[in-house]
């Protein structure tokens, strides 16, 4: 698919086309219809990198089962559920605003995108099992997730997953389940917004356009962008530039020169998948079970047995197997993306994490030599009874992990999204990892109430934004705000069809 819609000059201009920058597009149309918006997006397709269906587990991310937002216990001796409870807050906006794209036609089918599978944690041993014990009695404390069951008893389990407990022996073993989880091609659903952004007046996109440099010149931005099929270079202008690009945002934040840049380094992990679409297997599998994080590995790296429904048809997969690459964009990419972000006010904080996270570079090193028979030992520790015949190995999306100074200290932001802002909030740029796409919408929500403050004050700039998120600006975390998020949320899942 090639576009070639260009806006001159516009008001903003949108650099990648995944679900950040289609999220960002659709919300700033929707607030206000007058601005004239351009996105850029060097594949010849639009969402082919992160947001690539294959490219990420589709996990709808709002902390019901991710062992790995509750990782610690806290001074009383329980789980700290915190994370979880803000994740699931953050995913509450996403849910909102898809639901508002299918009402008003901006997305035609939600099946498209989303479906329902219930999340489930998985443990196996008396340690995790006190572990998870403890996550799930903290965590119905809180009106999020009351709907959450625990069980230890293997009927119910096997009810639950039934592959989980072929050939597993007699060890200890839990489940939580919350019923409604989902199940998200996100980038099905950047696609959708793009398309429908493209459609409204005075905005437009381009594929096969890679964005070269970008300059502020008075009170707008100089963009250049090269034409891959032509080979002919144009610059456009726009007062406001977002870099949603990915793993290649940060190239692209250094050329912008913002003082804000200085200091941010990126460490591209890479990723595969153990996927199966054998009838037999994926027919008894229905949900998404996430186990306890590997020593070393990343939070990215969490393993998981995942049903996966994208273009209508259903397979497992389970992963993610990290990899150690030094590319920072899988078709765009290069061998040359890492050495080549490096610079000197970023060097000592590349050194340092270096030298402070060897036993991750020695597991990526690890995962990324493994043979089949390794990989399958691990699918073992959740399935059992895997076969090697009915798995095959495809590569997953390449995660650019943020890495900042804090304080003078050094370290990789191993969860969440880093917004660097310039100081005149002319321009954003996104970096960083999970729970990333989920949770889109309460990022693009920070850029607007950031960048584009002047017109969410208004009254109809508030009136439309309230259209489209209902409860940006309520905190639905407090307690007297159950019913209130039961409302907005039902309403939403039945937009989507996730709840009848």
């Amino acid at each position: 698919m090639k576009s070639e819609i260009h806006i001159e000059n516009p008001d903003v201009i949108l650099i990648g086309s995944g679900i950040m920058s289609a999220t960002l597009g659709a919300v700033l149309k929707e607030m206000d219809p007058s601005l004239r918006i351009q996105l850029y997006e060097v594949t010849d397709g639009l969402a082919c990198e992160a947001s690539n269906g294959w490219h990420n587990a589709g996990t709808g991310h709002a902390g019901l089962c991710e062992l790995s937002y509750t990782p610690d216990y806290g001074a009383d001796g329980e789980v700290d559920v915190s994370k979880a409870i803000e994740i699931f807050h953050q995913f509450e906006h996403s849910l909102q605003f898809w639901g508002h794209a299918v009402r008003t036609g901006m997305i035609k089918d939600p099946k498209d995108f989303v479906n329902p599978v219930p999340h489930l944690s998985f443990v196996y041993g008396q340690e995790q099992v006190d572990f998870l014990r403890s996550r799930h009695r903290q965590l119905t404390k809180h009106h999020f997730f009351k709907e959450m069951e625990y069980t230890e008893d293997r009927d119910t389990i096997r009810k639950w997953s039934p592959l989980i407990l072929e050939g597993r022996d007699n060890e200890p073993v839990a489940m939580t389940r919350m019923p409604h989880g989902t199940d998200v091609n996100f980038g099905a659903l950047a696609d959708g917004l793009i398309q429908w952004l493209g459609k409204q007046e005075g905005c437009g996109f381009a594929t096969q356009s890679r964005v070269t440099d970008l300059t502020k010149c008075g009170e707008k931005w100089e963009v250049k962008v090269k034409n891959l099929q032509t080979k002919q270079t144009i610059t456009n202008t726009a007062e406001f530039v977002f870099i949603g690009g990915g793993g290649g945002s940060l190239p692209l934040l250094q050329k912008s020169g913002i003082a804000e840049a200085k200091g941010f380094g990126g460490f591209p992990i890479g990723g595969q998948w153990l996927i199966s679409e054998k009838p037999e297997l994926v027919n008894q599998h229905t949900a998404k079970v996430y186990g306890m994080s590997p020593g070393a590995a990343p939070t990215m790296a969490v393993p998981h047995l995942d049903t996966r429904i994208i273009d209508g048809k259903k397979a497992l997969l389970f992963g993610p197997y990290a990899s150690w690459t030094t590319k920072f964009l899988h078709e765009k990419g290069s061998a040359f993306d890492l050495p080549g972000s490096i610079r000197l006010d970023n060097i000592g904080s590349l050194i340092k994490v270096g030298l402070h996270n060897i036993p991750l570079v020695r597991y990526l090193v690890q995962q990324g030599t493994q043979s089949m028979e390794t990989r399958l030992g691990e699918l073992r520790n959740f399935y059992p009874d895997a076969k090697a015949e009915d798995w095959k190995l495809i590569d997953a999306g390449i995660r650019v992990q943020a890495i900042k100074k804090e304080d003078g200290d050094a370290g990789i932001v191993h969860f969440g999204t880093e917004m660097v802002t310039s100081a005149d909030r002319s321009l954003t740029a996104l970096l960083g990892a999970s729970p990333g796409a989920s949770v889109s919408t309460n990022v693009i929500v920070q850029i607007v109430q950031k960048c584009f403050a002047d017109k969410l004050k208004t009254t109809d700039g508030h009136r439309r934004m309230k259209a489209v998120i209902p409860t940006f600006d309520e905190d639905l975390t407090l307690a007297n705000m159950a019913e209130r998020q039961k409302t907005v949320s039902d309403e939403a899942m039945q937009s989507l069809r996730i709840l009848s």
